[in-house]
């Protein structure tokens, strides 16, 4: 016969314990590697997103201050100067309103890339101190350009153009860059990458805070949630 025998487990001590539940817990040297890694590419993001949009940033936000304040703060230079005139057609007809604005833009010089809008009402009737009245056809064409708006009313027939210009000021201008009136799409995609910008300097912004801690996503995520529900909750409300 054999005899077997059996050797008892060894028992850790409570300090090879806490080890063991340290190693299991905390991350390895290689996520910290990689943590570390992209926060440092994460500032990178923000630094230099940050420098992209600073100055137009500026631009927007006086502009903005400007433009929510305009009826208290009395700037001489934001008024524009408007003139109002006719301009005679002559024997000239124009079977549709396009004909009319291609006119326009070649007797006016106008640039070609300022932007045009027609907009062209039938013959209708309305009712004046309950009399229904016959009104004819309107063409209505807008010239918009960084520094000039042009608005034209014309009723077929008639033998002259109304032309109602206004010219912009060097502050206005800067409003109406700030709208986005008269503008081509070359401005636009270039604003749409300040907005971007925002977007990116807060997401960037929160996950630098963040450092990454699960706790502190958490944080993030559910104060987003909060303030996205409110938002739509407000937005009900209307």
């Amino acid at each position: 016969m054999y005899e077997t025998s059996e050797r008892a487990a060894p028992h850790n001590t409570p300090e090879q314990n806490a080890a063991q539940i340290l190693t299991h817990v905390t991350p390895g040297p290689t996520v910290r590697r990689r943590s570390a890694r992209f926060l440092k590419t994460l500032r990178k993001v923000h630094l230099y997103v940050g420098l992209w949009g600073a100055l137009l940033g500026l631009l927007f936000g006086a502009t903005g201050i400007l433009l929510n304040h305009r009826t208290l703060l009395k700037f001489p230079l934001a008024t524009p100067q408007q003139v109002i005139a006719q301009m005679p057609l002559a024997d000239r007809s124009f079977a549709t309103p396009e004909q009319l604005s291609d006119w326009l833009r070649a007797e006016l010089k106008l640039n070609p890339q300022t932007m045009v809008r027609i907009n062209a009402l039938p013959a209708r009737s309305v009712l004046w101190e309950g009399i229904e009245l016959q009104q004819p056809p309107q063409w209505t064409i807008n010239f918009n350009s960084i520094d000039k708006s042009i608005v034209a009313d014309y009723m077929p027939g008639n033998r002259f153009v109304k032309l109602d210009t206004t010219e912009q000021t060097p502050l206005g201008t800067l409003m109406r860059l700030h709208k986005g009136v008269g503008i081509g799409i070359a401005w636009v995609l270039l604003a749409d990458t300040i907005a971007g910008g925002l977007i990116v300097l807060c997401i960037t912004g929160l996950l630098l805070w963040s450092r990454l801690h699960p706790l502190r996503l958490a944080t993030v995520g559910t104060s987003l949630g909060g303030i996205s529900m409110a938002i739509w909750l407000f937005w009900g409300a209307l």
